[in-house]
């Protein structure tokens, strides 16, 4: 892509969700529309509270997930897609789609 320089599209964009644990958190937000961070964990168990935690955070700050906080003890806290992240919802699971059909070919 030598005629952006330094600056890659591409790469800018995926470096917002192409980590280890980010698209599989949006598809799981995805699937249930609206989660809280036990339920987020529940879903995904292999994932560290510490994990799980940075790529919310992450997810938020790229302006893919949305975090809703209820005033009351202890604070209730809600994930969901923005709808920047819905939209991306149908290219990953293009992607996902993908890598099933060729999970073989790939190694796994």
């Amino acid at each position: 892509m030598k005629e952006y320089g330094s600056f890659c599209p591409v790469r800018d964009i995926i470096s917002k969700f192409g980590d280890k644990w980010s698209m599989l958190v949006l598809f799981t937000i995805d699937n249930n529309k609206v989660m809280r961070f036990s339920e987020i964990a529940k879903d995904i168990p292999d994932v560290s509270q510490k994990m799980l935690t940075v790529t919310l955070r992450s997810l938020e700050s790229s302006h893919l997930i949305a975090r809703k906080i209820y005033p009351e003890v202890p604070p209730k806290v809600e994930y969901s897609l923005t709808n920047l992240g819905t939209s991306l919802m149908p290219k990953i699971k293009s992607l996902i789609e993908w890598a099933l059909e060729h999970r073989q070919e790939c190694g796994k």
